[in-house]
């Protein structure tokens, strides 16, 4: 497998888990989410992943929001399982579950807390690769895993034949760059900002796209990577100003938020708006009074309709 094995591209959110504020998973929830992300336009989704709070899931959860989106969404966008475990066996299952739910391939993060170093996290790579039938995205996320992981090790992992793709979430943008140069005609780079920068990867160097925010301004962030393929750069990066908006004002620079968590905050942007986004499972917190304003103010500067300023 390489690049041309899928067709992922665009912008493919982070989908966020329907938990009710006592903690238990609404399935008929997360089903109107799926079909609300559809209905939208998105060009895939990650299910279980970081903001999915995948770390929260267990067996019996991760199998039903699976199957709730492969029998939502196979064959209408590209859905992609997050199937971080702590071992390569965790990993393995969990892909084995995505399998079995018609995913079209996995997201998997170094373990967490353990920070293996390069030698130990390719041995980790290659006995997963080694034991899945899915193609698989290799996700570098510092944030989550206090690792990097280097040009070195990605391009390792690149030549690793399940390997398709990788999700460059580091803060560090020459750091993407030099990833996404030197391995591009090789896997499918996401992290592609939504500005000027990324839509000149985008036009001139076909990068494929971003795994981003949750997708919680609807239609206006898959039609930045629309309107690029149509040839309409101000239109596109009209689109993209909305998601840049949103992310320097409510998270740093790497990407860690400013307030509450990633899931909260998404959520939040969500119920907001009247779609079914869920609440955070503990130890994650709902956001304070004062941070859901900030939410509100933002969204509402961006054009969106608030449920409680239309009541």
């Amino acid at each position: 497998m390489d690049r041309s094995s899928v067709d992922w591209r665009g912008y493919i959110p982070a989908t966020t888990t329907t938990f009710e504020r006592d903690g238990t998973y609404n399935d008929a929830k997360f089903r109107q989410l799926l079909e609300w992300l559809h209905a939208q336009g998105m060009h895939g989704t990650v299910i279980a992943g970081t903001t999915g709070e995948w770390f929260a899931l267990d067996r019996s959860e991760r199998l039903a929001v699976y199957r709730a989106a492969g029998e939502t969404l196979k064959g209408k966008m590209t859905i992609i399982a997050g199937c971080t475990g702590f071992s390569a066996d965790d990993v393995v299952e969990n892909a084995q579950m995505a399998a079995d739910a018609k995913f079209d391939g996995i997201l998997v993060t170094p373990p967490p807390y353990i920070a293996p170093n390069e030698s130990e996290l390719f041995s980790f790579y290659e006995d997963i690769n080694n034991r899945i039938s899915l193609p698989m995205c290799v996700y570098n996320w510092p944030p989550g895993t206090n690792i990097d992981m280097s040009l070195g090790l990605l391009t390792r992992l690149a030549d690793l034949d399940k390997v398709v793709a990788i999700k460059n979430s580091t803060g560090n943008f020459r750091h993407f760059l030099d990833t996404f140069f030197a391995l591009k005609d090789k896997v499918r780079i996401f992290g592609v900002p939504m500005n000027e920068m990324g839509a000149s990867l985008v036009q001139h160097h076909n990068a494929d796209g971003l795994m981003g925010a949750g997708g919680v301004l609807g239609s206006d962030q898959p039609n930045f990577f629309n309107s690029i393929w149509a040839g309409n750069i101000d239109e596109a990066l009209a689109y993209g100003a909305k998601d840049r908006a949103i992310m320097t004002e409510w998270f740093n620079h790497d990407y860690t938020a400013k307030f509450g968590s990633a899931a909260a905050i998404f959520k939040e942007a969500l119920n907001v708006q009247g779609v079914s986004g869920g609440y955070p499972r503990k130890p994650l917190l709902e956001l304070t009074p004062e941070n859901q304003e900030v939410i509100c103010h933002s969204l509402r500067a961006l054009g969106k309709t608030l449920v409680h300023d239309a009541a």
